[in-house]
């Protein structure tokens, strides 16, 4: 029955796992890389024999596929790293079927494309814009050794275990353990991982399957050389449905209480953790200094720790930047590694944000008064008339003789001429009204008999416009904030009169502070796997002015914090805000000023409107490195 289970278990395996190329086929998938070229992208399969190629393209989301006929996958397994490379967001590549290999290349958009085949290379040619990017290829990834995920403390762990897609598998801690847990225990533990993982997933069944026949089956799905140390035995009996495979190998060694050790060459070791404990108690330590170049290295001591063993300790050297390791000799360069891949450089944005601001003022004004008099009776606010006591024999015609009295001077403001011995009339309307600095200023004149009517007419229309645009710029490191700031300091004087409370002749205590106008721009970017672009953006715009009254100042200030997610080279709009007053001011006679239409001959009009725009635009430029083939420069 033993034996019959355990084929039961390979068959369902093999049925789930990628199949390989039938035999006889002389075509062969090598690798799978992405390269720039000028004005495009170009995704380079490399081949040994000859294919037959058939391509297609689907949408929603846009992908180009190509079937590879004749053709079995040699290639090492690798995911890839998500990086947007001309518009190729990702590419994926397996065994369809028996002697098809299918290439998937999602994009962000469908293109045109040429497919050129050469003798070993299919080389599929894609225009894009942006070709300043690092080229990925399979081999490239197969030959790192990807960090593993972060423990929650600092134990002793195995190195990470690479899966078909390049993650690091869950492998369990590298000491003797507490009770093995069950699959599904440890399955539930890490659902929300298994969620998250990209890499290839497998639904399998086994029913008392030998422990050996079950390693065997995980090394023919994910293309992994998997050895079983000597001695381990048990069999298994369990359902896994639709997990990541390296997840699942996981949760399998985890219940028999074994794990994987990372050998040279990236071979897997399963072996029982008390064995693994016991060897590396017997293997000799070894310290190496490991220069860090981009990061600093207080930082990257508590990730290290977390993966060392109980024998190992990492101390930090500020002054040459290097992290001293202390380890066993069969993990050591798997911890020096894996500081080698937390040192990464990083990314720089370049931020451009643009403020503009416009304060626009529309006044006018209009207004009438008059002034109405005779001789006699007057009102001398609006019209200096002349006063007759002042008069004097004047010369009119220039023939040596006066025959004329002539006042020599008006009378002054505070004199008033009212006769109350009737059929007489004065009047003023709107004396005390003005229109500053009037743009037109219209006096009319007229005899009613023995009046005078006199009519002043001023009008003003003006239009105040300040427009302010600043464009500060600011490049900064990925997570990094950055602040630029252009504009003044004011001073402001604080007077304490509780000072000079209680005491004799004591002189209020004065104090200066200084308050920062202007422009301040302040930006903390974080650069996505898919290259976009999160920012925390402060923006800001102050301006000091006197206050009307006895305050000193104040301070008009328009400003925007937002968090914003932007693509590469991608304008957004932060900030808008418009702000509208209007102020209607009416004076004039009661009464009359109501009239319709003929209401404005007996008053005057004062309308003010004023509009204040603000308007923020924030652009962000990832700023790439260039790479130049085979120098690495």
């Amino acid at each position: 029955m033993k034996p019959i289970a355990a084929l039961a278990a390979w068959l369902l395996v093999a049925a789930a796992s990628p199949i390989r190329g039938a035999p006889g086929r002389d075509g062969e998938v090598k690798a799978v890389s992405v390269l720039p070229a000028p004005g495009r992208v170009e995704v380079v399969i490399d081949l040994r024999g000859a294919v037959d190629v058939q391509d297609f393209t689907l949408a929603s989301p846009a992908r180009l596929v190509l079937d590879l006929q004749g053709a079995r996958l040699a290639a090492p397994a690798a995911l890839y790293d998500g990086q947007n490379r001309g518009g190729i967001k990702n590419v994926r590549y397996a065994q369809f079927r028996p002697g098809v290999v299918r290439v998937v290349i999602d994009l962000d958009v469908l293109k045109d494309y040429q497919i050129e085949k050469r003798d070993g290379q299919v080389r599929v040619k894609i225009g894009a814009d942006r070709t300043a990017f690092a080229a990925w290829s399979s081999l490239m990834v197969a030959t790192l050794l990807p960090p593993p995920p972060p423990a929650p403390a600092p134990v002793a762990a195995t190195a990470p275990l690479p899966s078909r897609g390049g993650q690091a598998a869950r492998v369990a801690p590298a000491r003797p353990s507490e009770n093995p847990v069950s699959i599904d225990s440890y399955l539930a533990a890490h659902a929300s991982e298994a969620e998250q993982s990209q890499a290839p997933r497998i639904t399998v069944t086994w029913d008392r399957a030998d422990i050996q026949e079950v390693v065997a089956g995980f090394a023919a799905f994910s293309g992994r050389t998997i050895v079983v140390n000597k001695g381990i035995s048990g069999s298994l009996s369990a359902e896994i449905k639709n997990q990541p495979w390296d997840l699942a190998f996981s949760a399998v060694l985890e219940s028999q209480g074994l794990t994987a050790n990372l050998l040279e060459g990236g071979i897997l070791q399963v072996i029982d953790k008390k064995d693994l404990a016991r060897a590396d108690s017997t293997v000799p330590v070894e310290t190496r200094l490991v220069r860090v170049n981009y990061a600093k290295a207080v930082s990257l001591v508590p990730a290290v720790q977390s993966i060392v063993s109980k024998r190992g300790a990492v101390v930090a050297d500020s002054t040459n930047n290097a992290l001293v390791i202390t380890e066993i000799q069969s993990r050591i360069r798997m911890v020096e590694d894996f500081v080698k891949g937390l040192d990464i450089r990083t990314p720089q944005v370049s931020i451009q944000a643009k403020i503009i601001f416009i304060d626009r003022t529309d006044v006018e004004d209009l207004g009438l008064k008059y002034d109405l008099g005779s001789t006699t009776q007057f009102f001398n606010k609006l019209i200096q008339r002349p006063d007759p006591r002042t008069a004097k024999p004047v010369d009119t015609n220039l023939d040596g003789v006066p025959d004329a009295l002539v006042p020599q001077s008006n009378f002054t403001p505070d004199q008033v001429i009212v006769d109350l011995g009737g059929n007489s009339l004065s009047a003023l309307g709107n004396a005390s009204q003005e229109v500053v600095n009037p743009a037109l200023d219209l006096i009319f004149s007229t005899a009613i008999g023995n009046f005078d009517l006199t009519t002043f007419l001023q009008a003003l229309q003006r239009v105040d416009m300040a427009d302010l645009q600043a464009e500060p710029t600011i490049t900064t490191l990925d997570n990094r904030p950055a602040e630029i700031l252009v504009g003044d300091r004011v001073p402001i004087r604080v007077i304490d009169a509780s000072a000079a409370s209680g005491t004799t002749n004591a002189i209020p205590r004065a104090t200066v502070r200084f308050e920062q106008t202007g422009i301040n721009l302040k930006v903390t970017p974080h650069v996505t796997a898919t290259r976009q672009v999160l920012m925390e953006v402060h923006a800001e715009n102050s301006s000091v002015k006197p206050a009307s009254v006895d305050i000193g100042f104040t301070f008009q200030t328009q400003q925007a914090d937002n968090q914003i997610l932007v693509n590469d080279g991608e304008t957004a709009v932060i900030g808008g805000l418009t702000v509208t007053s209007v102020t209607v001011t009416k004076t004039g006679i009661p009464f009359l000023v109501d009239l319709p239409i003929v209401g404005k001959l007996f008053g005057f009009s004062h309308q003010e409107e004023q509009r204040r725009d603000l308007l923020i635009l924030v652009t962000p430029h990832i700023i790439d490195d260039l790479v130049t083939p085979n120098t690495g420069k």
